[in-house]
């Protein structure tokens, strides 16, 4: 299913719900991610048309990370489905494997590095999808 943008607006525009499948979507290493740091955005206002969420699923190889960083006004949710990593989370390591779920509110500093000898997989949940706070 390849989804245009004229689509999305008209998805979003009519209130339409849309199914996507992991599999058609491509694999992004985004900024501030590094060696082998992947991520798959499945539920944004680019994608979608979403409002109020950010959905994404990361892919990070052992050694891979997401460096520091602090959002100003979103909230996020970072879900762990299968490998292990150490969240840095206002500087304390937190280990973290399968069915760990973490909250991190807007404020506070935090990182993720993939720390185990398998792939660390995990589902990162982000309201708003903007840290603006004038798209609210």
């Amino acid at each position: 299913m390849k989804t245009s943008k004229s689509a999305v607006d008209q998805a979003s525009m009519a209130g339409k719900a849309v199914t996507r499948n992991l599999g058609e979507l491509l694999w992004t290493q985004y900024p501030g991610h590094f060696n082998q740091a992947l991520s798959k955005a499945i539920v944004t206002p680019a994608t979608v048309g979403s409002r109020y969420f950010d959905h994404r699923i990361s892919c990070y190889e052992p050694g891979a990370h997401v460096e520091a960083h602090v959002h100003k006004i979103q909230e996020q949710i970072y879900h762990v489905l299968s490998g292990e990593g150490v969240l840095i989370v206002d500087g304390e390591h937190r280990l973290v494997r399968a069915n760990d779920v973490t909250f991190i509110p807007p404020g506070v500093v935090h990182e993720f590095h993939c720390t185990g000898t398998e792939t660390l997989i995990f589902l990162v949940i982000t309201s708003p999808p903007t840290d603006d706070a004038s798209h609210i």
